[in-house]
Parts: structure tokens; sequence; C-alpha cells
């Protein structure tokens, strides 16, 4: 268990679809290109330079970090909303759940479930069931987990 990983929403970076697998298949594809020359002639091609410099930031390990550790989306209201009330963890907080997770949980309902594991149990379950997760490649994605 990483803990610079652990989002204040109750999500754990580990388990995301990007750092899961479009970081190592944007490896896979920067490197192929690599060796099919692409890296000599990507600015010969319209868009080429932005898409290898996207590329790039996708493939390389560390480009995702946390909301804690200054990743993910500046504007996400559950981190301003945690960070004003300097709680470690929104599931620890006493107006949890509030309004700011409606939404939210639409998108990703197993982690009403993690939250109230959080709660009854502490960080140690919630870690536990984070690591059993990621050894058995389960990702996070934006409408189900798998």
């Amino acid at each position: 268990m990483d803990e610079r990983y652990i989002c204040y929403c109750g999500l754990y970076c580990e388990n995301c679809a990007v750092k899961v697998r479009v970081q190592p298949a944007a490896k896979l594809l920067r490197d192929e290109m690599r060796e099919a020359g692409f890296g000599d002639v990507i600015q010969f091609i319209p868009g080429g330079e932005g898409f290898w410099t996207f590329l790039e930031g996708m493939a390389e390990p560390g480009m995702c970090t946390s909301c804690r550790d200054g990743g993910g989306d500046p504007a996400c209201a559950v981190r301003a909303c945690a960070k004003k009330k300097e709680v470690e963890l929104c599931a620890f907080c006493k107006f949890y759940p509030c309004g700011l997770f409606e939404e939210f949980f639409k998108n990703h309902p197993i982690v009403f479930a993690d939250n109230a594991l959080l709660r009854e149990k502490g960080m140690a379950a919630w870690a536990k069931l984070q690591d059993e997760r990621q050894a058995k490649g389960f990702v996070y994605t934006r409408d189900r987990e798998q």
C-alpha cells in the first residue's frame, strides 16, 4: 500500500484504469513507435508533436499522483472541501457522506462501501482490501468497477 495514492474521496489510485492499463499501453505504444522510427518523423505528421508529447507523458511512471499528493482535478469540489476542513480522508469527516458525493457515487458505487469499511474497521482493513484488489487486476472505471 502506497499512501501517496489514497484520494480524499476514498479512491485508491493504484487501482485506477489509467495507472493499471493506460500507462503500460502508452509505454508499449511509445516504445514500438520509437523502434519503428516515428521519433524522427513525428514532427512532419500534422499534430504529431502534440501527440508525441502526450504519449510520452502518459507512458512515464509517476505522471499520475493522487489528489492528496498534488495530482488530479484541481477543481474537484471533494478535494477542496477536504483540504478546507483539514480531513485526512472524507470518510473520517463528521459530515460524510455529504451532497458532494451524490454524483460521485453514481460513477463509483463501490467507494461508498469502501468508505464504510474505512469508518468501521479503519485504514488497515481498507488498505488490505485495496492490495487484494490490485493483486487481482481490479480497476476503477468511470461507470463500473471491474
